[in-house]
Order: structure tokens, then sequence, then C-alpha cells
């Protein structure tokens, strides 16, 4: 019996046991479906024997990779690690080795000597006020992420009161805007997985959002480059692999076609799997652009709100203690990213740990757009790889991203780059493409991925706090499965609440978002009337990416206001191009200043404390910007 038990619940996600005097009721859902299976015997035994085993078998598999001395224990259904290990690499081991042993996820609290995974990055915002005490909510969204933001807007197409908390100034200044922009095919995920579901359902979804939301998309198409003449013998088993997960298109084909249709390929291709559902969008627009219309639609927008705890009353979250007052919330929605971990453990429903994996990606110049028309990358074979190994990405901006790598790290916002990162760039990703040279990147950014050791996304309502959801551990295809994952923890959120309110659908919700004038999409007529309205659509600031003043005015006024030199560039892209603003910065600062009537020492390139002009040398403070 303990042997059947055992298979079966390895299938489970979760199981709970509940006493009985006479009898062991086991409930576990695989598929949303619940499996309860009765037998007369003494639960807390049964249950015991059960977590046992697995706890055996996970110390087994510690054993088999040197590392005995690390303790494992069951905590929520999780498997808990404790003890000490060498190093960071150790560290992350471990926690892959006790996947898979029938446990609801890995919680690892193993230490390194001189490492403190959990607080080395963590920031509190400079604002400290009681401007959200008392404050009452329907919904409570934890990060201003895509995933944050997308399920903000999703919520607002009820008669809720939704919030959205962000510890930064501003939206997407994390995972979000630090990743390539490309919408994965479900290719390379597991099937049966969230990732899976989430990815080829969020791909299918990108039209239309794209359309409502007034953000580019392009679906340029994919290669996953073979570099090996005998792996054109895989191109039966990729498409039936392609079939069985649901994408449409995917062809094969051989050195010469790969040549005629990229003539500017590396030679070390030996054909391609060829992916047409694959995309790219400028993330940190798409994330802005469902932030406004969530806004547009009624959710109120917090910045630099930070959460330093959670009270709960029983099994249920009463309040959100933050750095501007405690704020009381029918449903908490957890979408903190790499964070996330953190704010489950705050609630009590801590079953997974977040690991930093950080990425470094380098930035060509846009001349370099025309020498290729879809995206690069090697095809990976390797089972024990935990990423799809970069490649070259045409960005519909012009330039074309190499990158990222991989490299684990105990510091959750490590966005520090190093020669060694861009070597390997240079290396590894510009020989796809035979034109380009180191001196094509005009700069290069880290960032990282909040990946659990389990490696795939978990988007549930929490077992254990009755008014908590988690949409946590989205890494990489989270950009693609974001209006997916956004839908289906709307739907969750809802079917909570109606439990204990009346819903109502918004009956003003509108899913298109105003935007603001982009005269660089315009056609010369409609271009120039534009501009005899308004002069300063005719001023360009930024001559690399050709931004107007009046553009840089609109993000500066806009629904979701940019009051940072960073943020005005994550809107409107003045700042990203060759000179990486060199010329332009200072005119973006007296836009600011003058736009919001402050001094222009107060203005800052990313966050209170990163203010660019320390002080005058001489002359009054200049308030306008002059052609």
């Amino acid at each position: 019996m303990l042997k059947c038990c055992r298979s079966v619940f390895s299938l489970f996600w979760h199981f709970n046991i509940f006493s009985d005097p006479k009898k062991v009721v086991l409930t576990g859902r695989m598929d949303g479906c619940t499996i309860t299976i009765i037998k007369s015997g003494h639960t807390d035994y049964l249950r015991g024997e059960i977590v046992a085993s697995e706890l055996q078998s996970v110390k087994k598999a510690l054993q088999d990779i040197g590392l005995p001395q690390v303790e494992a224990s069951e905590h929520q259904g999780a498997v808990l690690l404790e003890g000490e290990v060498a190093s960071w690499d150790d560290y992350v081991a471990s926690g892959y080795a006790a996947v898979g042993h029938g446990f609801r996820g890995v919680v690892n609290d193993i230490t390194v000597p001189g490492i403190q995974p959990l607080t080395s990055s963590e920031k509190q915002p400079a604002v400290t006020d009681l401007s959200l005490a008392n404050s009452v909510f329907d919904v409570l969204i934890i990060g201003g992420g895509i995933i944050g933001c997308a399920i903000a807007r999703e919520l607002t197409r009820w008669s809720l009161r939704v919030a959205l908390l962000e510890k930064e100034d501003d939206v997407a200044k994390h995972t979000s805007s630090r990743n390539n922009g490309m919408i994965h095919p479900a290719m390379t995920v597991k099937l049966g997985s969230k990732k899976h579901y989430y990815n080829l359902k969020g791909n299918r979804m990108y039209d239309q959002v794209a359309r409502e939301l007034g953000f580019e998309l392009e679906w340029p198409g994919s290669l996953a480059l073979l570099t090996k003449s005998w792996q054109l013998l895989l191109g039966p088993l990729a498409k039936r692999s392609a079939r069985n997960k649901g994408l449409q298109g995917v062809k094969i084909f051989n050195r010469k076609r790969v040549k005629e249709l990229e003539p500017n390929i590396g030679d070390e291709q030996h054909g391609a799997i060829y992916m047409p559902e694959s995309g790219v969008v400028a993330p940190y627009k798409v994330t802005v652009a469902y932030a406004e219309n969530a806004i547009q639609n009624g959710a109120s927008l917090f910045m630099n709100t930070v959460v330093q705890g959670i009270e709960k009353e029983g099994n249920r979250i009463v309040g959100v203690r933050t750095n501007r007052g405690i704020i009381q919330a029918g449903l908490v929605i957890n979408a903190a990213g790499i964070w996330s971990d953190r704010i489950a453990q705050m609630a009590g429903d801590r079953f997974f740990t977040i690991h930093p994996r950080k990425g470094v990606i380098a930035i060509l110049d846009k001349k370099t757009h025309a020498s290729q028309k879809m995206i690069f990358g090697r095809i990976q074979l390797s089972g024990k790889s935990h990423t799809k190994g970069g490649g070259l990405t045409p960005l519909i901006d012009g330039n074309i991203l190499a990158g990222p790598n991989a490299t684990e790290t105990p510091d959750r916002e490590d966005y520090s780059t190093c020669p060694e990162d861009l070597q390997f760039l240079v290396e590894n990703h510009l020989p796809l493409n035979r034109t380009l040279n180191k001196e094509d990147i005009i700069t290069y950014f880290a960032g990282t991925r909040a990946c659990t050791f389990e490696e795939d996304f978990i988007v549930e309502a929490s077992e254990y706090v009755e008014n908590l959801v988690h949409a946590a551990g989205i890494q990489s295809p989270g950009l693609a499965s974001a209006p997916a994952i956004a839908v289906d923890v709307a739907d969750i959120a809802v079917g909570i609440l109606k439990k204990k309110i009346e819903l109502k659908m918004n009956p003003a919700f509108n899913p298109v978002r105003r935007e603001a004038p982009n005269p660089a999409k315009m056609k010369i007529e409609e271009r120039s009337r534009l501009i005899a309205s308004n002069p300063s659509y005719g001023k360009i600031i930024c001559r690399c990416e050709m931004v107007s003043e009046g553009e840089i005015a609109d993000a500066i006024h806009s629904t979701l206001p940019a009051r940072s030199v960073d943020a005005v560039k994550r809107r409107v892209r003045a700042g990203m191009g060759r000179c990486q603003g060199g010329f332009c910065t200072p005119a973006v600062l007296n836009i600011i200043a003058r736009e919001i009537d402050a001094d222009i020492t107060e203005i800052c390139k990313r966050e209170p404390g990163s203010e660019m002009i320390l002080g005058r040398t001489k002359g009054k403070a200049r308030t306008s910007y002059e052609n």
C-alpha cells in the first residue's frame, strides 16, 4: 500500500491528509481533478511513512553529489534543506538534487560562508509616511513587473478596488526590462508543465493585446541552428514534438536553405529548426502599456512602496504592512518576481525558493539590423541545461541583441557586468552572424531571472492562506506567457472573492489604451499637421532615436508619469542610441525639470540618490530647454 501511495502522490502537486479515528482520507490534485483515496488505518502513521521515504530519497540524492551534511525535512508539503556548504554552486546543486522526490517544492535554507542570499540586495525606498494607512482594497497586487501590471489590468474588467504596489519609483525596473524582448514559441518548454501551457496560450494572445494596448510587435520567426550535420536526423522528432506541443508551421531547413534565407549567417551551421511563432517586443513598453491601461480603468498604482510584513488572523491575511502604512485587502496576489518567495514566507506559505540566474546582454548598433531578419540561436541538446542558450535577436527598434548568458548568483539584484561576460557574448553569439564584430556593441547590461528549483511557474491559489494567490517563479518564457498568466490569476482571484462579496463586471472597462502621438510612425502629412499644432514635436532631442521634445513631455505627463531620465528612456527610448545619451541627456534633464517645475539638481537618473547634477558652478537655474 505504501509503495502504491508514493507512486500516486508523485503525480500530485500536493496532498492533504485529514484525521479520522477510523479511516484515512488522502486527497491530491492532478490537472485540475481531485482524487481521494480512503483506507482504514492510522493517518499520522501512514503520512509519516510516506514522508520518511521521500526524505530518504532526497538524502540519497544529496549524498550522491557529495553533500551528505545537508539536512532534509518536511515543511508544509515541501522539502526544507538546511546546513552549510562551501560554495554557491553547492547551494544550487543541493536545491536541484531535492527536486522530483514527491514534495510540493524545495525550500533551500542552506548557508554559504560569507553570503546572505536572502537579504544581500533588498532595498527600502527612501520615503516613509502613513499615506496608505487604513486604506482598503478588494485586491492588492505585490510587484510592478509585467506580470503584476498585466494582472492589474485584467482585474479592472470587474468592479473591484485594485491596488498595485511597487517598491521602485517606476514599473519594469527589474526582470521586465532586463531581457531580450523575445516572445518565445512553446518549443523548448516541457510538455505538460505550466511553462508550456502559459507559453503557448500567451504567445497566441499577443496580437490582440498589442492592438489593444498600442505597443509594437513583430514576428520575425526564429532559427534553432544545428551545429552538427547528423542533427538533421532529428528533424522528424522535432516536428513531432512541435505538433504535440501545439506549435504551427515548424519546418526543418538544410544548410543551403538557411543560407538562402539568411545570407550573413555563420558558417558553422548545418541547418536549422524554423519556428515562425517567434516574436519580439520592447518588454518595458509592454509593461508600461499594461500599467497605464490598468490605471485608465480604475486601478491604483503606488510606487516607492515596499511590503515589510503581512498580518494574519488564522489562515487569512488581514493587513499588509508597508513603509507607507498598513493596507487592508480582501485578497493579496504575490507577483513579486525575484522576491516572491520572501512574500510567500511573510504570508506563511513558503514552499519554494527563488535562486537568481543572471544573464548579460549586449546591444548592437542599429546599422547591424539589415544584416539579419530572423532570431538566431544554437540548438540546445543537453538535458542538464536550465537555459535556452541565448542568441541574436533583431529588435523592432532596429538594434540586434546578443545573449543572454546564464550565471547563478546569490544577489537577487546583481546587475553588475564584467569583461568576461562581454567576451563570452563576443565569442559565442556574434559568430552566428558573420558580419558582426565587437565594435558594433554600443553597451551591455545584466538582468536576473526568478528561478525556482523546479524550473516551472507557480500560478495557483495558496493552499495554506485563504486569500493569497501566487504568480511566482516566472522566468523565461515569462514575457511570452504574461497575457495568459494574467487572465488565469484574475480568474482565480475572482473565484475566491465571489465567495465573500458580490461582483459585477466593470461597465466602463476599455481594453484600448490611450496613447500619445508617435511622430516617427506617422506619414509625412500627418506628422506635418502634428508639428503645426504643436511645434515641440518638431524639436528633435535624441538624434540617435529621433525622439522629439513633445514626446518627452508627453511621457512626463502620461497616465504613468516618467520623472527620471531612465523612466523617460523606457517610455520613448531617448538615450538608447549609439551615443547612449551622451548628447541628449542635458536636454532631457532640462525638460523634466521644466515640466514638473523642479530644480534640475533634483532630477535623478534612476531613483532618489542618483541625481546627475550636484550643483551649479555659476548663474541661475535654467528652467527650459532652448533649441
